[in-house]
């Protein structure tokens, strides 16, 4: 899925849209140990509008337009389809419209089975349909061409117990301590998933969204053990992964120029793929291209497929992940956080011997520990 699919689906995700139906949820707890101790399958159309407005909140949540980062596709393997293994797993509980308890608890224990999850957790999964309309060739809708797409979301919330503290006894008019007795479910979900996935504005029953909340932590064994998918790097990986392909690449002739001008040119990737649905990618022959353009040696530059190929193999780089919102030069003891629009004012030069860091200030007057200080 790419932004623009993964867009349409969250604007639709309400009732409101008038071609979007939640119809069931399928609501469990599971324990620090990994016992399913609660869980139940209801019918949205019956329930209250406010617990229909939580569910709502929380899945929602799942449904990130950050693709490529928060919320990435993986594809299922051949294998993933054979009975019993994740793909079976959920597409037998899509085609039951979560109605069928053993395929709930199948689902269930497959997930308390074969997650690594610190503490108890609630998994909330609903079944959804959304009507696609199609237009002809007048860009008018045609009738008998639209689609049913039905999918399930599944948001998998920490549960914690509620703050410690004090709190006003109403009943005896007194301050006491707090029990923590109560276990409170998150409405922001650590991880999540999209099955099947909206391709092409169709269904796609071969892969999978993965959701996380932290995008450099994602939950691997969610991706790998209970949605049987092989992990991909993520956002912070692809970035540490080029970061070592230059310096294995450019060695000793890397310098702040060198470092800003290909962040430059990478930002060029991203600011012309802007109105792109698929997310801009940084591969081999254009990184050296870049190297090239920007006067790298040539023996060096002919080293960058090889050392790619051993970083990253055949996968591309996310060019967004890659891309630095600030230069932040570091020395012990000394760190400088450098925008963008002052990437110019800034250079590293040789005074009487020594290596500096050189800075432009057009202003006489700095500020220093929100100090205003006059340089002469």
């Amino acid at each position: 899925m790419n932004k623009k699919e993964t867009a349409e689906i969250k604007k639709n995700f309400s009732d409101k849209s008038g071609f979007f139906i939640m119809e069931r949820v399928l609501t469990a707890f599971i324990d620090a140990e990994k016992n399913v101790r609660y869980h139940n399958s209801s019918s949205c159309l019956t329930m209250s509008v406010e617990e229909h407005d939580v569910y709502d909140e929380t899945l929602k949540k799942v449904l990130n337009t950050n693709v490529g980062k928060s919320f990435v596709e993986y594809e299922f393997p051949n294998e993933a389809y054979d009975e019993g293994q994740p793909q079976h797993i959920l597409y037998t509980l899509l085609t039951s419209e979560l109605k069928d308890d053993l395929a709930c608890e199948e689902f269930l224990n497959h997930i308390a089975n074969h997650i690594a999850y610190e503490g108890p957790f609630a998994v909330i999964t609903s079944y959804c349909t959304y009507t696609v309309r199609r237009k002809d060739k007048n860009d008018e809708f045609a009738d008998g061409e639209d689609e049913i797409y039905r999918y399930l979301l599944t948001a998998i919330c920490p549960v914690n117990t509620s703050s410690d503290g004090f709190v006003f006894d109403s009943f005896n008019n007194e301050i006491t301590k707090k029990l923590n007795t109560e276990l409170i479910i998150s409405k922001a979900p650590s991880d999540g998933f999209l099955f099947p996935v909206f391709s092409n504005r169709s269904s796609d029953v071969n892969h999978v969204m993965y959701y996380t909340k932290s995008a450099k932590k994602p939950n691997i064994s969610i991706i790998e053990e209970v949605l049987g998918c092989t992990f991909v790097m993520s956002a912070e990986n692809e970035k540490s992964s080029f970061q070592n392909i230059l310096k294995s690449v450019v060695g000793d002739d890397l310098d702040y120029m060198l470092i800003k001008t290909v962040n430059e040119k990478i930002q060029e990737v991203v600011d012309d793929s802007k109105d792109e649905t698929d997310n801009a990618v940084i591969e081999p022959l254009q990184l050296k291209e870049m190297l090239s353009d920007i006067g790298v040696p040539e023996e060096r530059v002919q080293m960058v497929e090889p050392v790619y190929e051993k970083v990253c193999g055949t996968a591309p780089l996310t060019a967004a992940n890659l891309v630095e919102s600030k230069t932040v030069l570091a020395s012990p003891g000394i760190t400088v956080n450098i925008k963008p629009s002052a990437a110019d004012k800034v250079r590293t030069s040789v005074v009487d011997g020594r290596r500096c860091l050189l800075i432009d200030i057009d202003d006489p007057t700095i500020e220093i520990n929100g100090l205003p200080v006059t340089l002469n």
